[in-house]
Formats: structure tokens, C-alpha cells, sequence
């Protein structure tokens, strides 16, 4: 099983990636993560990529995840989408958005971090809290047009995780019962600022972009 989380930066992609490996290998499952490439590409390079490098960034993100051991569920710290989700952000290039939707449909859940936390500078890959809508808005864009499900995830901490945990459980009951956790209701029936149900939103998002 291949989980991929997306999102905007500052986001709690990777904080969120590392608590769902920790919480999984506790149930005794087999748990490879894929940290993103693109951080380790600019510590190693100190900068940003360049449009022609963006390419190499979404293959070999995509590729390690490839690469995860058999039998291992995978939980990806992004995917080739966010790469083809800034390629066209910063360089107005949809050159990658084929690829990387063509990838992404390998994914058997994708859950998308909310806009909730507060905006935190990270070197490099931060552009500004300013940029965090569109991005929000471009992944949302992507996945609804190939009609690529996904699950929005709010809250912080370990809200965040425990919501993350009902949104995977909704689309794999098995795992529900491996992490003895009750197979989530048909809908949300808690409170709106704990909701980790993300069809709501998803159903008035697709609509808005149909219409």
C-alpha cells in the first residue's frame, strides 16, 4: 500500500509523515518512509532547482518510492505532483503535470495537509505564506480533474495524526483493525474544527470546479 501526503510548505507534510511511520510500526506492520528528495537536493546543492533540474527532482522522488521493500506499506513525503504543482508556480511550465498524475494514480491515498498551521521559514524551500493558497489550490486543481480521490487532514499534533489515521482508515478498514481502532462512521459526525473528514470539502471543491 502506498500512502502519499501533499501539500503546500509549512504545511506539517513531513512532521505528519514521520508520526504515521512511528504510529504504524507500533501496530507491528511494515513501514518504509520516502523523505521528500527536494529538501536533500537543496541542502546538497544550496539553492533551488532550475526548470530543466525539476524533472530529475519528480523521477527520483518517485523512484525511491519505487524502491520500497515489498509487502511495506509507504508513506511519501510528496510525490512527483507537488514537483509539477511548483514547476508550474514558479516557472509557469505544466510540462511534468502528465507524469506526475500518471505516477500519482499509483498511490492508493493521498491525504492533503490543511492550511491550519501557522506559516514557519525553513531555508530554502520556503517561499512565503503568501504562496500557500495557490499551491493549496493547484493540488486540489490536479488531482479533481484526473479524478484522483484524496483526504483532507486538519488539526494539530496529535489531532492531526488522529485525524490523519480516520481518513486512511475510511479507505483501508483493514488497517483499521490491524491499529484496533473502530472502523470510522460513514460520515464526520464531530465538530468542524476536529473534522478529519475531507469529502465535505472535496465534494464542494470538485463542484466548484465543474461548475
Amino acid at each position: 500500500m502506498k500512502i502519499a501526503l501533499l501539500g503546500a510548505e509549512s504545511t506539517g507534510k513531513s512532521q505528519l509523515a514521520l508520526a504515521l511511520s512511528t504510529r504504524l510500526q507500533q501496530s507491528d506492520l511494515a513501514v518504509h518512509r520516502v523523505d521528500e528528495y527536494l529538501r536533500e537536493w537543496c541542502d546538497i546543492e544550496n539553492r533551488t532547482p532550475k526548470r530543466e533540474e525539476q524533472r530529475h527532482i519528480a523521477q527520483t522522488q518517485m523512484d525511491r518510492v519505487l524502491a520500497a521493500p515489498e509487502g511495506s506499506i509507504v508513506i511519501a513525503d510528496t510525490t512527483p505532483l507537488m514537483t509539477a504543482v511548483y514547476s508550474q508556480m514558479v516557472f509557469d511550465d505544466h510540462s511534468l503535470d502528465a507524469y506526475a498524475l500518471q505516477q500519482h494514480a499509483r498511490f492508493d491515498i493521498t491525504l492533503l495537509t490543511g492550511l491550519d498551521l501557522e506559516w514557519v521559514s525553513d531555508g530554502l524551500q520556503r517561499v512565503g505564506v503568501h504562496v500557500r493558497e495557490p499551491v493549496d489550490q493547484k493540488i486540489r486543481q490536479l488531482l479533481s480533474q484526473a479524478n484522483l480521490p484524496f483526504q483532507v487532514v486538519y488539526g494539530s499534533g496529535e489531532q492531526r495524526l488522529e485525524n490523519a489515521l480516520f481518513c486512511i482508515a475510511r479507505q483501508a478498514p483493514h488497517l483499521a483493525k490491524q491499529l484496533q481502532r473502530p472502523e470510522p462512521p460513514i460520515r464526520w459526525s464531530g465538530p468542524c474544527e476536529t473534522c478529519g473528514d475531507g469529502d465535505c470539502e472535496h465534494r464542494l471543491f470538485t463542484s466548484l470546479v465543474k461548475g
